[in-house]
């Protein structure tokens, strides 16, 4: 826990250091489309991790790391014996890929698949550091991280730059795999 708030508090830092474009307000509800858009500086009223604390919390190995972005889907009407291969998906080393999570509608049975995956991540204790991210100006890991809040994870922290920034900053990503079982 000492660990998040140091990575907490660099963050903050970071956010009153200014940014060059204002950022959107945060909005009282989950985004529902346009999910690849300008983003507000905030979750819940705390600042987004940046990179630098993100990476910290990764180093010292002190939260579960949770990558939201959407799966590649088979093209519909791609002829069944056609080849499909997508790029393979590259995320931070060591997280969950929990792929469509951060939509703002969830389904019931991805709502529940959800939950029963941060309950087993976080081992049943709501106050184990989350960090949920997809892509720079992507509203699915905002979605994802205030669903998590409002779930009672006390300790759902967002990062904001995602994958982006991670590779930008020259840090190491692993090809990922979706975790299994993920509902329809």
């Amino acid at each position: 826990m000492r660990v998040a708030a140091v990575a907490l508090g660099l963050c903050l830092a970071s956010a009153a250091a200014g940014a060059a474009d204002p950022a959107p307000e945060e909005p009282d509800r989950y985004r529902l489309d346009d999910y690849r858009a300008p983003t507000p500086a905030t979750i819940a009223g705390r600042a987004a991790l940046d990179t630098a604390a993100a990476h910290h919390l990764w180093e010292s190995h002190a939260a579960a790391f949770i990558d939201v972005l959407p799966a590649p889907r088979r093209p519909d009407g791609l002829p069944p014996g056609a080849v499909w291969a997508p790029k393979p998906h590259r995320d931070i080393p060591g997280s969950t890929w929990l792929p469509d999570v951060g939509r703002g509608a969830l389904t019931p049975r991805l709502e529940g698949w959800f939950r029963a995956n941060l309950e087993r991540l976080s081992e049943g204790n709501r106050k184990a550091t989350l960090v949920f991210y997809c892509l720079a100006e992507c509203w699915m890991s905002w979605n994802a991280t205030k669903r998590a809040i409002a779930w009672g994870y006390e300790a759902a922290l967002w990062y904001g730059d995602g994958t982006d920034g991670w590779e930008a900053a020259g840090f190491p990503t692993a090809e990922a795999t979706p975790s299994a079982d993920q509902p329809q």
